[in-house]
């Protein structure tokens, strides 16, 4: 964070203008806790998800790898509520070239600790994928439920948003698709 005495400031503002008492026992160190949260929750900014891809193996494996159900939070860019859920990754092997199956969820971490819309952090994970291991193909899935229509406007809580990206073989080979889909449901 940039300048961590002028966050705190701007928040205590932001609580006296919408008519807090900051002086009061609950709110005292609570511009500290918020800046504090925020440097957790954006402490992937300008980081590129990628470099998380870094340790490669071989295999003979020549069938697709998923991994399923990989937890995440992140902040909606419109109202930095929280939106959290869960990722799946799959990825057919190209020229025997893996990566660690923590990498997968180390990608998803990293790509989950900014501001964005889920759209973004779905095409940023699948282009990670590709630049780093060069698949045959790659197909992420997002599920997730949003803070900013469960808390505000039109207040649905319990509604996913599920987003993906597909890329080589995924966009072509449907019996993998739904080989995938189908092992994602188990």
């Amino acid at each position: 964070m940039k300048n961590i005495e002028e966050s705190k400031k701007l928040i205590k503002e932001l609580l006296e203008n919408l008519g807090e008492d900051t002086s009061r026992a609950g709110l005292i160190d609570t511009p500290k806790r918020c800046v504090k949260m925020y440097e957790e929750l954006l402490s992937k900014t300008g980081v590129d998800p990628k470099e998380e891809i870094n340790t490669f193996f071989e295999s003979d494996n020549d069938e697709a790898i998923l991994v399923k159900d990989i937890e995440f939070y992140s902040l909606c860019e419109h109202h930095m509520l929280p939106f959290y859920g869960k990722c799946h990754i799959a990825y057919l092997p190209n020229n025997r070239k893996i990566t660690g199956l923590s990498k997968l969820a180390r990608l998803v971490e990293s790509a989950s600790r900014r501001l964005q819309i889920q759209e973004d952090m779905t095409l940023m994970i699948a282009k990670a994928m590709e630049e780093q291991l060069q698949p045959k193909g790659v197909y992420v899935i997002i599920e997730a439920e949003h803070m900013c229509m469960a808390m505000r406007g039109i207040k649905k809580q319990g509604s996913k948003t599920v987003t993906s990206k597909k890329t080589g073989i995924f966009r072509e080979d449907f019996n993998l698709i739904r080989d995938i889909e189908y092992k994602i449901k188990l």
